[in-house]
């Protein structure tokens, strides 16, 4: 334990680690719910990870050895059928939880959608702290929770909305969550290929970019080298889009 995570007269820890300190997850994730002493419980097992975009974070149906929060990147998830076709199911951003406390299989694949940094811990290590931290325990039900509305209202995005609608709430699904520190960021780059964003969506890539270029058109979005986007107005988005404020 280094000298500023140790009160100099007690011996009790008084400051998270230093690699905590500026972490996303750690003010905005799960790992808030912990004490400086338990932070530095988790830390001691922790390690960062790196995940260039396209490779696989986990497989569907194999075991997981332990968790991890998103430190950056976007993660798509996706489930796959008996017969092998597929379907993106969610994509998760800083500073999601990554995994399923106390379930032991993968029931989803994740993989890197873009480059991606991940603090790993191991599952006996934070399994042991959900039960000491009831705050934790309640931390990680609230995610689930907000997991479970936003599918919900993916789920009228999908079965409802128009295909400009669509691509629209896509758009601003990304705009407010790619960047932790800011609720909308106007500026930013694709993380889904066309196929991706039209898997995604259920429409086809043609009509994904058919959108595309009458968001464009209609002076909702500027696109920049075909990836990076730019909202001049979250408003205009937002309408477009069918999104409750």
């Amino acid at each position: 334990m280094d000298t500023q995570s140790r009160n100099n007269n007690t011996g009790v820890p008084d400051a998270p680690p230093s690699v905590c300190s500026a972490c996303e997850a750690r003010h905005g994730g799960v790992c808030a719910a912990l004490s400086h002493a338990q932070l530095i419980e988790l830390n001691r097992t922790s390690t960062k990870r790196h995940f260039e975009a396209g490779s696989e974070v986990i497989g569907q149906g194999e075991q997981t050895a332990g968790y991890s929060n998103i430190l950056h990147g976007v993660v798509k998830l996706s489930k796959m059928m008996a017969d092998g076709r597929q379907q993106i199911v969610g994509l998760q951003f800083a500073p999601d939880f990554m995994g399923r406390p106390f379930l032991k299989e993968s029931s989803l694949t994740a993989e890197a959608a873009t480059n991606v940094e991940v603090c790993a811990f191991p599952r006996a290590s934070f399994d042991r702290l959900v039960g000491e931290a009831p705050d934790l325990e309640h931390k990680l039900h609230q995610q689930a929770l907000k997991e479970l509305d936003e599918a919900r209202e993916w789920m009228l995005t999908l079965g409802r909305k128009t295909a400009q609608e669509k691509v629209a709430s896509f758009l601003y699904l990304i705009a407010t969550h790619i960047d932790p520190t800011q609720a909308f960021k106007k500026t930013f780059d694709l993380p889904l290929s066309r196929a991706d964003i039209a898997d995604f969506l259920g429409l086809t890539i043609e009509t994904v970019s058919r959108q595309m270029t009458k968001l464009r058109k209609e002076n909702v979005i500027v696109i920049e080298n075909n990836r990076h986007v730019i909202v001049p107005d979250e408003r205009r988005l937002r309408i477009a889009g069918g999104v409750d404020q």
